[in-house]
């Protein structure tokens, strides 16, 4: 059975949802993975207000497109990250407040609570999302960072994030991670160090997706068989490593989409990630969820991306065997 190809609508949220899903369903997409920004998904309102959800789902129904998951990227990185002037960009007002550093950490984290409950209601049972990271400006060990400082990092991460899985616990709703850089997981060693830190517990796993690991030298199939039960939800994303020389993967201090950086994020299909071992291993894996397309290309205009995605999406999924190949030759079992 086909899994469901659905779109992550964060890139998208300068258009109303409305827009969107008309718009998804004319590129055959079978459902939405909804952004906790814009009014695509809006946790306040789902909260407050009795009809919210019933009305969302109303409106992607008129689109034919199912709701599997919602995503909580941006109040997550506020949860672990030293704030500063950046995050007030990115995060709802009511989050933000007065900007107190302290203040905005606790408020993200109540928000992500608040994100779990808002799940269960609107009835998806995974929050896809980051966790920020209080250690991640020590990546380059100058001056000198003392093992203690990273496991303090760790401390942070658990002492913050078990009261928010708690949460999550009781309302029968996952935690998916998008193990990604400035996030406390950003490949498998730190993946494996943020499950032990709060003990494996079940509420807490991987938004798989493989193009935050290619231009790190990470080989994503083996991110997948190193955590294959806790791969609760997958992106389909690409990028593509163009070192020429010149600048490295930390790219110079050059922003996405200028042709001097050492890597960028391509259209899926037209990058470096390959996706035909990975749908192999989602099989041997049995993961049935959806392959939700997060589209980021600087350089292709983005409708013809997102339909080209879907269509490169659906052709690429197929489902494991059951019989093996050679079994006509076994005369006992004929």
């Amino acid at each position: 059975m086909p899994r469901p190809v659905t779109m992550f609508t964060g890139q998208w949220a300068d258009l109303p949802i409305e827009e969107l899903a008309a718009m998804l369903e004319d590129f055959g997409y079978d459902g939405i993975e909804l952004a906790c920004w814009g009014d695509h998904f809006e946790v306040d309102r789902a909260l407050a207000e009795d009809d919210y959800c019933d009305k969302k789902h109303a409106l992607l129904q008129k689109h034919n497109l199912s709701a599997f998951s919602i995503s909580a990227h941006l109040v997550g990185q506020a949860v672990l990250d030293k704030i500063d002037e950046r995050h007030k960009a990115i995060l709802p007002e009511y989050v933000w407040g007065d900007g107190d550093p302290a203040g905005v950490n606790e408020r993200a984290s109540e928000e992500l609570m608040n994100t779990a409950r808002a799940a269960q209601k609107f009835g998806v049972d995974t929050v896809n999302g980051f966790t920020g990271s209080s250690i991640w400006h020590l990546l380059y060990s100058f001056p000198p960072v003392s093992p203690q400082m990273i496991e303090d990092g760790f401390d942070l991460f658990a002492e913050r994030f078990n009261p928010i899985l708690d949460v999550f616990g009781q309302c029968g709703v996952r935690f998916a991670l998008e193990v990604h850089p400035t996030e406390i997981a950003f490949d498998i060693h730190t993946a494996q160090r943020a499950l032990e830190a709060i003990d494996h517990r079940p509420e807490f796993g991987f938004n798989f997706d493989p193009s935050h690991l290619i231009w790190q030298g990470i080989d994503p199939v083996q991110f997948i068989r190193a955590f294959p039960e806790r791969i609760y939800h997958v992106h389909i994303k690409d990028a593509i490593v163009t070192l020429d020389g010149q600048s490295g993967i930390n790219c110079s201090h050059l922003n996405f989409g200028d042709a001097r950086r050492g890597w960028d994020f391509r259209s899926p299909g037209r990058g470096g990630v390959n996706f035909e071992e990975i749908i192999r291993e989602l099989n041997r894996i049995n993961y049935q969820g959806p392959l939700s397309i997060e589209w980021e290309d600087c350089g292709m205009e983005r409708t013809f991306g997102a339909r080209e995605a879907c269509a490169f999406t659906k052709k690429l999924d197929f489902s494991p065997s059951n019989v093996a190949f050679d079994g006509a030759f076994d005369k006992e079992a004929q």
